[in-house]
């Protein structure tokens, strides 16, 4: 099969084709004036109220919002990290737990989700609530 020889699957519907004579009436299925039955007539896109309620000022740009960190639980740092190990983003990159972001070291946040029993030291990284409890409650520290 070649590109000339590509066609669609379902055949193409014609058009209907009003007020021409015949069984399909002058109106055929217009109703009788209005703006609908009108050649040509269309009423305004919706898409048009949007692009109007826009400011019209040069270099107008949309805010962006704040990229979302990277997520690691507790329970993975307790597998690859040995005691009183320093962890912060870079460690985590080079360890392959975390990855660049458009050529960028991503924010990272520790949740809580399983057990520690190491003392690690974090730093850079946002903690929750419950899993500063928790490295807390080992002896670990949060900078």
């Amino acid at each position: 099969m070649q590109l000339h020889e590509l066609r669609p699957k379902q055949k193409k519907k014609n058009k209907k084709r009003v007020g021409r004579g015949g069984k399909r009436g002058t109106y055929s299925g217009r109703g009788i004036k209005g703006q609908k039955a009108r050649a040509g007539a269309s009423f305004k896109p919706a898409i048009r109220t949007f692009v109007k309620r826009y400011h019209k000022l040069r270099g107008y740009k949309f805010k962006r919002t704040g990229r979302k960190p990277q997520i690691l639980n507790i329970s993975t740092l307790e597998k690859k990290f040995k005691s009183e190990e320093k962890i912060n983003p870079q460690i985590l990159l080079e360890r392959k737990l975390t990855r660049k972001i458009k050529g960028r070291i991503p924010k990272i946040k520790i949740l809580g989700k399983g057990e520690i029993t190491k003392k690690l030291t974090i730093e850079d990284c946002e903690v929750s609530k419950v899993a500063r409890e928790k490295i807390e409650k080992v002896g670990g520290t949060i900078n």
